[in-house]
């Protein structure tokens, strides 16, 4: 009885641990898509560099206030850091700084696209414990 108690107990805990990750994973994705949303509703191509900007700021931010937590292990630092590389080359596109053109007014609706995919794609390939997902999250809403 014992046995079939914990057994019960390691699947709720399982299936609960990949349940929280999906569910940080989607608010943060929220997060960028409402981004991009914002910025295809906006006509004036320097209110969406600005959209943009902010946006890509305010998540550097959280990621440099979590790294600097200590319940942020090695191997989440690490995971961290290819998130905020992702991050600062799109900031660099849309800037034009460091090599990159910068994006044209034309395209800049195409880029929030390309960028929420590139950082959703980012997301699922960078190692992150829930732990430092969640924190991510909590330090972007206070942001904003």
């Amino acid at each position: 009885m014992l046995g079939r108690t914990a057994f019960r107990l390691f699947i709720i805990m399982f299936v609960m641990f990949y349940a929280g990750i999906a569910f940080g994973q989607d608010v943060l994705q929220k997060y960028l898509n409402d981004t991009s949303l914002k910025v295809k509703a906006t006509t004036d191509p320097s209110q969406k560099r600005e959209i943009l900007n902010k946006s890509f700021e305010k998540m550097s931010k959280a990621l440099d206030k979590v790294q600097s937590s200590p319940l942020v292990s090695k191997e989440d630092r690490a995971g961290i850091d290819l998130l905020e590389a992702t991050l600062q080359e799109k900031l660099d596109e849309l800037t034009g700084l460091n090599g990159y053109e910068r994006v044209s007014d034309e395209q800049l609706d195409a880029f929030s696209d390309y960028a929420v995919q590139d950082m959703e794609q980012a997301d699922r390939t960078v190692t992150i414990s829930l732990v430092t997902l969640l924190l991510i999250i909590i330090i972007v809403i206070l942001l904003a």
